[in-house]
């Protein structure tokens, strides 16, 4: 699933990301695969578990976004 970064709270390593499908999910920073400092407005692609995003890839700067950004 696709979505964007819309908050991200670096003291307690946990956020938001507001999804495709409309919904809103929690994850924590070590759910992230690539890490990166600038997590708020980054779009990313992630797989569900536990109503969590989990096994989050960061798209800016990633080889998938050689396929071109989406629109939330």
């Amino acid at each position: 699933m696709y979505g964007e970064i819309k908050k991200f709270r670096s003291d307690l390593g946990i956020g938001i990301i507001a999804a495709e499908d409309g919904r809103t999910y929690r994850f924590k920073r070590t759910g992230i695969l690539n890490r990166r400092d600038d997590l708020e407005g980054q779009e990313v692609h992630f797989e569900l578990g536990d109503l969590k995003a989990r096994e989050i890839i960061v798209l800016a700067g990633s080889p998938w976004m050689a396929f071109g950004s989406f629109a939330l």
